[in-house]
């Protein structure tokens, strides 16, 4: 992101080089802060109550007070000051400053808030054309269904897939697959079952992942929801991710393995046309022939 756009940061909206935090913020000292991402596309929010639900839930589970602001408001504001068609709006609530560093800090944490656009093109080359990725380890906390800026293991597992020629990494615990480092996963098995993790501590209840099981249950298909180890991922017909970010991105090897027969599937692209479909894209405009 270039700094010449618009942000907002604690009640005021600037130019993205004049936003300053103060290096005694707790977000900043002890990564005690939540965030959210919501995709925009053609102008309009997608899903964005169910990010705000999210961003409560992890708020209270960090022990951070709810902002007083319209956060509607500062995102579709940052929408018409960046003129933002497509792309993504990054929401983040930090507990805050509260005097120097102070690992408990005062009985009520209020937040401090900061929040930018993004453009980017969200239905592009990877979800035509799918992506690599490896397996590693998950060194993740045991809350990583509460969305915080506890981010250096997932950091971490992009630098190692951008290394490996990869995209992305799918996480594992001794072989169970939690999820990828930024996204949830799902796999269809060799008898043409559509499975993805279920949700506990372990994982983050994605907003895409929520909004596809509504798309796709209503169209009469059985979601299985269960645990799965790498080793059926390697084995599986199809593999895609499901994110804010990315969409719905085709899983086509992993560890350099081929999964399938290396190329996106046909329940994939059925996926990815029910969700486009949803946010009010052309499908008919995509050529991917």
């Amino acid at each position: 992101m270039s700094l010449t756009g618009w942000v907002y940061f604690d009640g005021t909206y600037m130019a993205a080089q004049d936003a300053k935090l103060s290096p005694f913020d707790r977000g900043f000292l002890f990564a005690q802060a939540a965030y959210e991402v919501t995709a925009v596309y053609n102008h309009k929010l997608i899903d964005f109550e169910p990010h705000l639900q999210r961003l409560s839930r992890t708020l209270a589970g960090l022990e951070i007070e709810a902002p007083r602001e319209d956060l509607q408001q500062v995102h579709e504001q940052l929408i018409q000051r960046n003129s933002l068609r497509e792309g993504l709006i990054y929401l983040h609530v930090s507990a805050g400053m509260h005097g120097l560093r102070d690992f408990s800090g005062p009985e009520m944490l209020k937040p401090s808030v900061f929040a930018f656009a993004n453009p980017k093109q969200l239905i592009g080359e990877a979800a035509r054309d799918g992506i690599a990725t490896i397996s590693m380890a998950d060194t993740r906390w045991h809350r990583r269904d509460l969305k915080t800026t506890q981010l250096v293991s997932q950091s971490l597992a992009y630098r190692a897939a951008r290394r490996a020629g990869a995209v992305t990494a799918i996480l594992h615990e001794d072989g169970v697959v939690t999820e990828a480092a930024s996204a949830n996963v799902w796999l269809v098995t060799q008898d043409g079952q559509l499975v993805t993790r279920n949700l506990s501590h372990a994982i983050l209840p994605g907003i895409t992942r929520a909004r596809l099981i509504s798309l796709l249950q209503n169209g009469a298909d059985q979601i299985e929801e269960r645990t799965f180890t790498l080793d059926e991922v390697r084995h599986a017909q199809e593999v895609f991710t499901s994110s804010a970010g990315a969409m719905i991105a085709p899983v086509l090897s992993l560890d350099g393995d081929m999964i399938g027969d290396g190329q996106p599937g046909p329940v994939t692209r059925a996926v990815q046309a029910a969700y486009y479909e949803f946010i009010g894209a052309d499908i008919s405009a995509l050529d991917w022939s």
